[in-house]
């Protein structure tokens, strides 16, 4: 390598024009480079800090620094013109409040800001199930498959060539068969492992299959979307039946197969709510493949609108809006509680506003409490995450550390009657960089099931002590490293 180095280096040096100049031409390159992109990045106008880091490691790391931004640097997504398909599929059918004048203040104000930030509106749900774990999902969502009629739309960030994965591509292969319209949505990073021949049962049956941010190297010119993937978990029967949360398809995720396999939490929907589902696969699919010929016939086979009593709202976040609904949504609903705010994550890394109503919420006498791994699969955001423990507790936050299995639950519990569940993880990445989907619920008994489940999870999960050991070089240190890196994570 540093042969090669030496190699170019004599090369330029002989060169009739840069050679007497290399070091000065080397430098006005990179002020150059540094001045151009340096002011891209400050247009941005993102977090200050994370603004200065990107600038200092093009500073800090000439020509390299450029390529690393290409690859993963911050970007945006103008996606608005492709909202507009949404009002194709259902019209005015999709506009059914959950809420009335008469609700309480803070849940009306909330669906506002929902709706907002969004653009989908506060709908009712009739049915909701937690499924916990990977095994009752996947027995959920074969049974329903089994049962499909008109379509089955999927979206997922994993999606493995393994035991899991064959036996929904085998469901999917068997709704093709007998005429249903099948439509798979795969994340070219996350489901990456799964080639062409994999699929090709279900393709040949009259599937679709298509990739979210393929990866094209060679397209030198455009940016290769790399860093910004969509990590949403959306099926979608029939218009009748959907199911979101944090499960994706994997045997890691599948307790019947490996022993190890993360604890999570997913959700089988009935109601209006699923047509806000719909509307967020098929803006995705749209903007991954251009096709937009299957609108009219979802219009036509769309259910009839069904009677429901849960309050449900469909949140949506990705760097193709600006105003981190996801994010927004968490702070509020922390802002808003009275008596407790619960929260369950695999990954927690927040930022600045996060943090302060967390621990202004744990300051003002309620009971605050965060459930995370005590070993993430990332030893990075571990440690980030374990870096602002001390603040939390100081504010009377409590952290319990689930294990030995690794959680994978996310989920927000405040109070009696507000709960978001979905694919969005408590950090940067999920609230700015991936595309996620929650839903908001605000519903007493679905509250009071998500709460029991919680505290069977904290059962398993000891609080993390004020005086626990922490030697300087084995965690002090690491920790605060890892938290310089929180804005990029």
């Amino acid at each position: 390598m540093f042969g090669m180095f030496d190699w170019f280096w004599e090369w330029l040096r002989t060169l009739p024009v840069v050679g007497p100049y290399v070091i000065p031409v080397l430098i006005a390159v990179w002020l150059l480079h540094l001045l151009v992109l340096g002011g891209w990045i400050v247009l941005q106008k993102r977090e200050p800090v994370a603004t200065l880091s990107w600038i200092l490691g093009l500073a800090l790391l000439p020509y390299v620094g450029f390529l690393v931004y290409h690859l993963f640097g911050p970007q945006k997504i103008q996606r608005q013109r492709l909202r507009r398909a949404r009002s194709r599929i259902d019209g005015d059918a999709l506009a059914s409040p959950a809420f009335s004048p008469s609700d309480a203040p803070d849940a009306l104000e909330l669906a506002r800001l929902a709706e907002a930030s969004t653009g989908l509106a506060p709908m009712r749900a009739s049915n909701v199930r937690l499924l916990v774990d990977g095994a009752a999902k996947y027995e959920a969502l074969i049974d329903d498959l089994a049962l499909a009629r008109e379509h089955v739309h999927l979206e997922y960030y994993i999606f493995m060539p393994d035991r899991s994965g064959a036996e929904l591509r085998d469901a999917l292969v068997a709704c093709a068969k007998r005429g249903v319209k099948v439509r798979l949505l795969l994340d070219a990073i996350g489901a990456g492992r799964c080639k062409a021949a994999f699929f090709a049962p279900l393709v040949a049956a009259g599937g679709e299959l298509a990739w979210f941010h393929p990866t094209r190297f060679w397209r030198f010119w455009s940016r290769p979307w790399l860093n910004l993937r969509t990590h949403r978990k959306i099926v979608v029967i029939d218009g009748r039946v959907a199911f979101t949360g944090g499960i994706n398809v994997t045997d890691e995720q599948n307790e019947r197969l490996r022993d190890n396999a993360y604890r999570d939490l997913h959700l089988r929907i009935e109601g209006d709510v699923v047509r806000a589902l719909q509307r967020v696969f098929v803006e995705d699919w749209i903007y991954a493949t251009g096709r937009r010929d299957f609108l009219s016939e979802l219009a036509r086979s769309a259910p009839q609108s069904s009677q429901g009593i849960i309050s449900a709202q469909v949140l949506t976040s990705g760097p193709d809006s600006s105003w981190e609904a996801i994010h927004r949504m968490h702070v509020a609903l922390i802002h808003a509680a009275r008596s407790r705010v619960w929260l369950v994550t695999p990954y927690f890394v927040p930022g600045e506003a996060a943090m302060m109503a967390l621990t202004s919420a744990a300051l003002g006498g309620l009971d605050v409490r965060l459930l995370v791994p005590r070993t993430s699969d990332s030893r990075l955001v571990t440690l980030a995450a374990r870096s602002y423990y001390d603040d939390l507790m100081d504010a009377g936050v409590k952290i319990y550390e689930y294990g030995p299995r690794m959680l994978h639950t996310k989920a927000l519990l405040v109070d009696d009657t507000s709960c978001l569940v979905g694919s969005a993880n408590f950090d940067h990445r999920s609230f700015r960089l991936n595309f996620e989907v929650s839903i908001l619920f605000q519903d007493t008994d679905l509250a009071s099931r998500l709460a029991q489940h919680v505290e069977g999870e904290f059962a398993s999960a000891p609080r993390v002590r004020r005086d626990r050991g922490r030697p300087l070089f084995r965690s002090r240190l690491p920790e605060a490293l890892a938290r310089l890196m929180s804005p990029l994570l």
